[in-house]
């Protein structure tokens, strides 16, 4: 096993896709260069894999694609990956699985090492990521089991060529169940800044018409979120099936973006392995609407509480389901009052409200929100996913590990506790500085430490209102 400062090197570059790293670059262009027919028409010119039409169905936030050799697979892939470039500003992370073709591993197996380098440099790994799903049986330690595997590093100079900097977190999946994988994606599924790759070709080995049937039944599978049932229909069908459980639950919509076989590309008829891409996209309504709706509940909340009228409230179905919120409150840039919730403990719809009030009325640091401040008062709302553990050696190293403008972190001491939302990173952007101001905020000294210290961490969405007059 490697060291954890080691870097993973390329183990398939010259094999599956070119070593030298101008030949790659051309390579990956040709693979890239893709036309999208109108009208959902597939066309199979030149070798070309089938495509099919998008919609523009929400926010993309993961693919399913191939990781064969590139002269085989790379245009099917590269029909997926075209969707990604515009999103290059958008994706900070990318959570990367795909199943062990050379050592058998029970679970899903986390590298410790660093980064993973292929001919177009390094890709740093978000380690906090990884470090934080220590605690899930299924997920193990092991370097071995990523040094030869082809089917996540083939996707790395797709991702580096389409998104330029992010960070990795790289998974080769085992034997494991759609429920274990499905807990380590809902784990780092983050928000619009965090991508989901799933690799894995389809059937291998038939004839190219036997292939053809076998790989659209399993396609029409994946198409409906049902999960696969055999490693024939494809060699990652368990972190497909994983993606899928999720997708399902969290209402994701899915489109195949481009399909074919070797037979289509650079091999013969007579046995041939199958590629798809597809495509994986949260609602709209998600990501577009659910912010004005809790902005409306939380004005509401205190307007009712202050005996005024109160505005129409848009619908949600998010609004049913159990949610965490933090309410703040600004009056011409300065704070007025933050109060909110650490876990999902009640409906959205509930908790946003509830937590409106008591950031106007409730703050201990402010008194009541008078009616003549109501109409200059700005309403902000954050939405936070679920507090995940940290783990670390001691203060200098939390410190290495807190991720400026996106961590939220909880401080708790004893019967101590302090939080900052991510936010706060706009007033102390110093990692050191910005814990030592959370140790005051739980009513420590700046230079408290303790061997018992726990740190959680958290992400939010956060939407404001337009300013006051």
């Amino acid at each position: 096993m490697r060291t954890a400062t080691a870097t993973r090197p390329p183990a398939v570059a010259g094999m599956f896709y070119p070593g030298d790293p101008a030949s790659l670059q051309n390579e990956l262009a040709t693979c890239l260069a893709v036309a999208v027919p109108r009208s959902g028409s597939p066309g199979t010119q030149g070798g070309a894999a089938p495509t099919f039409e998008p919609a523009a169905p929400g926010l993309l936030k993961a693919v399913i694609v191939p990781h064969a050799g590139y002269i085989y697979s790379g245009g099917t892939a590269g029909h997926a990956y075209a969707l990604l470039a515009p999103l290059a500003g958008r994706i900070k992370r990318v959570v990367l699985l795909g199943p062990c073709h050379r050592v058998s591993v029970r679970g899903l197996a986390a590298p410790t090492v660093q980064a993973f380098a292929t001919p177009l440099g390094s890709i740093p790994l978000d380690r906090a990521a990884l470090d934080a799903l220590a605690d899930l049986p299924q997920v193990v330690a092991s370097d071995d089991a990523h040094a030869q595997e082809h089917s996540l590093e083939v996707q790395l100079p797709f991702l580096q060529t389409v998104l330029g900097q992010f960070e990795l977190v790289p998974l080769a999946v085992g034997q494991a169940s759609s429920g274990e994988v499905a807990q380590v994606l809902d784990r780092l599924w983050g928000g619009p800044e965090t991508l989901i790759v799933i690799s894995s070709d389809l059937s291998h080995f038939h004839t190219y018409h036997e292939a053809q049937a076998i790989d659209k039944a399993t396609a029409e599978h994946i198409l409906a979120l049902d999960q696969l049932t055999s490693f024939d229909q494809a060699c990652g069908a368990l972190p497909i099936n994983g993606l899928l459980a999720l997708a399902r639950k969290r209402g994701l919509r899915i489109e195949r973006v481009a399909q074919c076989n070797s037979g289509d590309t650079a091999g013969d008829k007579s046995r041939v392995v199958g590629y798809a891409s597809f495509a994986l996209y949260e609602p709209a309504a998600v990501v577009a609407d659910l912010g004005p709706a809790l902005l409306v509940r939380a004005r509401n909340a205190i307007a009712a509480k202050l005996k005024q009228p109160t505005q129409a409230e848009p619908v949600h179905s998010a609004l049913s389901q159990p949610g965490a919120t933090f309410v703040t409150l600004t009056q011409n840039g300065q704070l007025r009052g933050c109060i909110g919730s650490l876990q999902a403990h009640r409906a959205l719809d509930q908790d946003v409200r509830a937590n409106a009030v008591a950031a106007a009325f409730s703050d201990p640091r402010f008194p009541p929100l008078t009616l003549a401040e109501l109409p200059h008062t700005r309403v902000e709302v954050s939405l936070l996913t679920a507090p995940q553990p940290m783990k670390f050696s001691d203060e200098a190293d939390a410190v290495r590990q807190l991720r400026p403008n996106v961590d939220g972190i909880i401080f708790i001491a004893g019967q101590r506790r302090g939080t900052f939302l991510p936010q706060v990173w706009e007033q102390l952007p110093d990692p050191r500085q910005f814990l030592a101001h959370l140790k005051q905020k739980a009513g420590l000294p700046a230079n408290y430490w303790s061997s018992e210290v726990e740190l959680q961490r958290y992400e939010v969405q956060k939407w404001k209102e337009a300013p006051t007059p």
